[in-house]
């Protein structure tokens, strides 16, 4: 049960909700128990995230965007020198010869044409293992162009509602899995990658790399539409790519560990989740375990790592403890 329910969460349905005390192991309940009793917390509270805001916390962010500039830039750079090291886009490239290609677009390509080519299985399965290994929506964070400007306009959006000026207007998260369903009988029906024309993740690739087109009218209005009505609405409650990632991290090695034992539970990791249903655990009485693996739908973008004041959040690597 505990691996199905992440990814029912993950396509949409609630988060779990507080477990019953007989299923929360003994040393968890201890220390719920005595964090319940400690005198001053508020205060204590308040001296840690002083000191956490005064350090300034963003090495992962800054690594992240460098991640995503290094890797698009490296797309762009062999094009235009023509060096053949990087080619094509991030849809479908072959790097110093051997061939990658975008599992979802992969998808889209196969059930559009009705015919699987070699060359796209060996690039599937090689994309494939690469993000298995990575952490599957770690794609999303870290190498998608789109993520980086939603970020921005992210960072616009909440600004604006500290002015009250718009409202985060919330979609249900079970849209992406319906949407996901229809762009594949689209691809079937039609013959035509739908997704593909319409995706701000190879839209924005293509355009670096062979020049701006009229397609990227419709990306920004996908950012006026993020700052405006919908904090994150593509990659929340629209993108299929992040869904067939979040398939592949499933059981992905690398993934974020929470640890409950110094845990403050203020929630400000789910205030600047980008996906916050898999921070649910985060909450106080919500953890059943010490230590619990985030679920299959984090991005890996590592935001709550570097605002969490007590390092109760951070990078594991399945296995890698025992080896050391």
């Amino acid at each position: 049960m505990e691996f199905i329910q992440p990814i029912r969460t993950m396509l949409g349905s609630a988060p779990p909700t507080r477990p019953q005390a007989r299923e929360v192991a003994p040393e968890v309940a201890q220390r719920y128990d005595e964090k319940r009793n400690i005198e001053g917390k508020k205060e204590r509270v308040a001296a840690i995230k002083a000191d956490r805001d005064a350090k300034k916390p963003n090495k992962w962010r800054w690594r992240r965007w460098s991640s995503i500039i290094i890797v698009n830039l490296l797309f762009v750079l062999s094009f235009q020198f023509d060096v053949q090291l990087v080619e094509g886009s991030l849809t479908a490239s072959r790097v110093i010869g051997f061939h990658f290609a975008d599992v979802n677009s992969a998808l889209q390509v196969m059930l559009a044409f009705k015919v699987i080519l070699i060359n796209l299985v060996i690039g599937t399965v090689t994309v494939l293992i690469l993000w298995w290994l990575l952490g599957g929506r770690t794609f999303c964070s870290w190498v998608c162009p789109y993520h980086l400007l939603a970020e921005f306009a992210e960072m616009i959006h909440l600004k604006l509602a500290d002015q009250k000026i718009v409202r985060d207007f919330k979609l249900h998260r079970g849209t992406r899995t319906v949407l996901y369903v229809v762009f594949a009988l689209l691809a079937l029906i039609s013959g035509y990658t739908v997704f593909e024309a319409i995706s701000p993740v190879g839209i924005l690739s293509r355009a670096m790399i062979y020049g701006p087109g009229l397609a990227l009218i419709w990306v920004g209005g996908l950012l006026i539409f993020e700052i405006f009505i919908s904090r994150r609405a593509w990659c929340r409650y629209v993108c299929p790519i992040g869904l067939t990632y979040g398939f592949v991290g499933t059981t992905s090695p690398v993934h974020v560990k929470y640890n409950m034992e110094n845990c403050l539970h203020e929630g400000d990791c789910r205030q600047v989740c980008m996906v916050p249903h898999v921070l649910e655990v985060t909450k106080k009485g919500y953890a059943k375990k010490m230590d619990t693996d985030v679920g299959p739908d984090c991005t890996r973008c590592a935001m709550c790592i570097d605002i969490c004041p007590t390092q109760s959040l951070e990078f594991d690597i399945k296995g890698l403890n025992k080896l050391l």
